[in-house]
């Protein structure tokens, strides 16, 4: 399978404005070919093909006098903003004609022009640009330079290629793309059902309560200061410069200790357990009502994509559970459904005289549900549908050649 390493970078002054010139270069050419498009297709001009669009946005843009200095930067920074642009357009047109939804169920977005304002810039090297790791241990681009790397674990394999990343905080990381096999961990026979909520994070159907770690809510005090000073300062002033990048600083800190808990915690509940069932929670829904801010603080859906790769890394099985199963008014004990369940009520007495607790019951019929739908009425197993992505950078896929086990990696 295909897995991204994030490291993070430290380039000098001079790396850092190079840096900059292949963030602005590729932005250009992004634009630069989106507006080709658009203003083809209000003339009534036939569709610009991805070759024809590359040698008048590249090739003939670097032999103009307004756009000679595309050649400051490697080729392939450029292709490969081009490369983003058609992905985009292939995918808008897809969803116009219903041929593709995307992972979520919604349709992909007309594609937009790229801002030199966006908190996030991003280029990407492939092995045609021959970028390399040195002995030292540096990572040297072409036309950049050899940038020092905090190495927090080596890379298992060489990288198909790296993207380096400026965030809003100020900070650059560089996230390699390397293909890494199978790593199973020994069988156990212990299996789980996890109700997610907001009171506790987590309850496991064997009665195990992990409680929220409400990592926005804890910072809010140290946020809403930053803010504050930030509202005070001149807009395009360099104080208020400075104020910004406090505030995107103190958001990176909760974003990051957010990411570290619930890796911990997948990562544990994967190693202890052959299988692992959730409910498919719609958390986009949930995050417009009231519960917005907890329903955000709590990362469900990072948390469930971390489950989903790791299980197909370490050999276990995953499997989500229809969104609309009763998991809370379901009596674990005779199978009554309750008429009503509202939010408040934490407890509750079966006409059978079993007293539940609401979330270890869910968390018990999701493991029934999870198990009776693994294995059909001939007792094998069902096939399960496709692991997304764990974050959003680069395409991770299954190979063809590899052989399935419990679901499909990566």
């Amino acid at each position: 399978m295909q897995l991204r390493y994030n490291y993070r970078v430290y380039p000098d002054a001079g790396q850092r404005a190079a840096l900059a010139r292949a963030f602005g270069s590729a932005r250009v050419v992004f634009n630069d070919g989106l507006r080709m498009r658009q203003e083809a297709r209000m003339r009534g001009l036939p569709y610009i093909s991805d070759g024809d669009l590359s040698k008048r946005v590249i090739t003939q843009a670097k032999a103009s006098p307004e756009r000679s200095w595309l050649g400051e930067v490697s080729a392939v920074v450029l292709q490969q903003a081009l490369a983003d642009l058609n992905t985009a357009c292939r995918d808008f047109f897809s969803s116009l004609s219903g041929k593709r939804k995307s992972r979520k169920g919604r349709k992909a977005a007309t594609p937009r022009f790229r801002s030199r304002k966006d908190s996030r810039q991003a280029v990407r090297f492939t092995k045609n640009a021959r970028f390399k790791v040195t002995e030292s241990g540096r990572l040297r681009l072409p036309k950049i330079g050899d940038v020092p790397v905090r190495w927090s674990r080596s890379l298992p394999s060489d990288p198909s290629s790296v993207t380096v990343i400026k965030d809003s905080a100020g900070r650059y990381f560089a996230s390699f793309v390397v293909e890494t096999s199978d790593e199973p961990l020994p069988e156990t026979d212990s299996v789980v059902g996890i109700d997610l909520g907001l009171t506790h994070f987590a309850t496991l159907s064997n009665g195990t309560k992990i409680d929220n770690p409400r990592i926005l809510r804890r910072a809010a005090k140290k946020l809403r200061k930053a803010q504050k000073a930030l509202s005070r300062k001149e807009k395009g002033s360099a104080n208020r410069k400075k104020a910004k990048q406090v505030v995107a600083k103190a958001y990176a800190k909760v974003t990051g200790t957010r990411r570290d808990w619930a890796h911990k915690l997948s990562t544990r509940i994967i190693r202890d357990n052959q299988a692992v069932y959730v409910e498919d929670l719609a958390v986009s829904g949930l995050a417009r009502t009231k519960l917005a801010k907890s329903v955000h603080d709590a990362g469900w859906s990072q948390f469930v994509s971390m489950l989903e790769y790791k299980a197909a890394r370490y050999g276990r099985h995953f499997g989500k559970i229809d969104r609309w199963f009763p998991s809370s008014k379901l009596c674990s004990s005779c199978g009554a459904i309750a008429e009503s369940m509202p939010l408040n009520v934490r407890s509750w007495t079966c006409g059978c005289g079993i007293t539940h607790d609401r979330d270890i019951n869910a968390a018990v019929n999701i493991l029934a549900a999870g198990l009776a739908e693994r294995r059909n009425d001939c007792g094998a197993r069902v096939r399960p549908g496709p692991v997304p992505a764990p974050r959003e950078e680069a395409v991770t896929r299954r190979e063809p050649h590899a052989r399935q086990t419990g679901i499909s990696v990566l």
